[in-house]
């Protein structure tokens, strides 16, 4: 194993020649592409071939989001005391064993909905013990400094890695099949996995009690979110987004789809440039923070998102609309990226190390938690008053972070915030342990090795 500094390159180096940090940026946007297939797999194979009626589907659904609602807090806490590389490949190859159970029942003919029910939720359950790692990894791997610039890099390619992995998807699906479509997904899990492995810098010394249970680690994580202002404030930010976009999208395709008649092609092209806007807001993050303040910034693009909500009540059938509907999409993902770029990264670089996966754990969960009852909640509401209303409440919800992020002082942020002082003795990114036989070289501005993005959060 090398120390971090055997890794990184010198300074003012591009972040493509950091070694690790490719390995960790390949690994992760290949399963979020296969992620991406599943996601259009599983619902196709659950509706074509299985017959399943709504109420099944609506399961199916519920069981692949539920581990992250129950185990999220708990992967923090074993994130923060084991290897998170370990535990990331943990996850990917179970997820990968989980989903090859699948094309192999199919084409012994004996696949069935309960097992579809099952690989979901082990997949989900798996996928969260691979997050919390993936996401916490990243500040032991680089400097605190690049922080910022690496999540902005990875909330765009996650954004295009998502759409392009819906259209593999779909190219699967008509050309193998559903289940033998997930063999895509089995493939990204696998090369995750070999990618993580490959990672060579050392994590950071871990010091716990043998024999203490997870419940008090997970109690740390909650009282150090919410005894740090900044934490507390931006992890509420967080959730009041999610909570507002998912009331959004449990009727948005709905909305478009019937109500508007927009056709299967036009509703694929309108998904599409909303990815390129997320992959936008996530790139111009760092410049924008640079010359606004991260503070400003961010309470600027969260009151705009609600604004780019005005076109879906007011739209009817027709091509005018639709280039409405698109732009307004590209500009609130794009918001979504600056924003959530920034936040986060300004939560990890305030973190202490030993505190990065609880701390990431928290937002997860309520965020987790935040979707289903919102989507519930669009639910009743589209039943009661109808689509239309519901989007208008949906739109109105979005307001509440503004308020939240408003009341705090980090509106008024003017730089990315210092990191906290490391402990007497303690290998930070940039500090390397003697390797054998040789002394430790000095090195500039650079990474040692690290997902979520986004794959959790907006």
């Amino acid at each position: 194993m090398t120390s971090r500094a055997d890794s990184a390159a010198p300074a003012g180096a591009s972040l493509w020649q950091h070694h690790d940090f490719r390995r960790y940026l390949t690994g992760q946007t290949a399963s979020v592409a296969g992620s991406s297939v599943s996601s259009m797999a599983i619902p196709v194979l659950a509706v074509l071939e299985l017959d399943a009626t709504t109420a099944q589907v609506a399961w199916l659904a519920f069981l692949g989001q539920l581990p992250a609602a129950l185990l999220a807090l708990h992967a923090g806490a074993l994130a923060d005391r084991y290897s998170k590389r370990r535990q990331m490949i943990t996850g990917d190859l179970v997820a990968a064993a989980a989903l090859a159970s699948v094309p192999v029942a199919a084409a012994m003919d004996a696949l069935t909905l309960s097992q579809l029910m099952a690989v979901a939720t082990v997949r989900g359950a798996a996928s969260v013990v691979h997050d919390a790692s993936a996401i916490s990894l990243l500040p032991s791997l680089v400097e605190r400094s690049l922080i910022q610039r690496s999540n902005s890099r990875i909330g765009a390619l996650f954004a295009v890695a998502a759409t392009g992995g819906s259209s593999f998807g779909a190219a699967l699906t008509a050309l193998l099949g559903p289940a033998r479509a997930l063999l895509g997904d089995v493939g990204s899990f696998l090369f995750s996995a070999w990618c993580t492995a490959r990672i060579e810098a050392r994590e950071p010394d871990r010091a716990y009690a043998e024999g203490r249970r997870l419940r008090p680690e997970i109690g740390e994580g909650l009282r150090y979110v919410h005894g740090d202002h900044r934490l507390r404030t931006l992890t509420l930010v967080n959730a009041t987004v999610s909570f507002g976009l998912a009331m959004l999208n449990t009727l948005w395709a709905l909305y478009l789809l019937r109500v508007l008649g927009m056709g299967a092609t036009v509703f694929g092209v309108v998904l599409g440039i909303g990815a390129l806007g997320a992959a936008a807001g996530a790139l111009s993050a760092p410049a924008l923070a640079r010359r606004f303040g991260p503070g400003p910034m961010m309470l600027a693009v969260l009151a705009i998102t609600p604004l780019t909500q005005v076109p879906l009540p007011l739209a009817s059938p027709g091509l005018g609309w639709e280039f409405t509907i698109g732009a307004a999409l590209f500009l609130q993902l794009a918001c979504a990226g600056a924003a959530g770029t920034t936040q986060r990264s300004i939560r990890q670089i305030i973190t202490v190390e030993g505190m990065q996966a609880r701390m990431q754990a928290v937002s997860t969960w309520l965020v987790s938690c935040a979707r289903p009852v919102a989507a519930l909640l669009a639910g009743a509401m589209g039943t009661s008053f109808g689509v239309r209303p519901t989007l208008v409440g949906g739109s109105f919800m979005l307001v509440v972070p503004v308020l939240v992020l408003a009341c705090s002082p980090l509106r008024d942020l003017r730089r990315m915030p210092d990191p906290p002082p490391a402990p007497p003795g303690a290998v930070g990114p940039l500090e390397s342990r003697p390797a054998a036989g040789r002394p430790a070289e000095p090195t500039g501005p650079g990474l040692a090795p690290p997902r979520a993005g986004a794959a959790g959060e907006p």
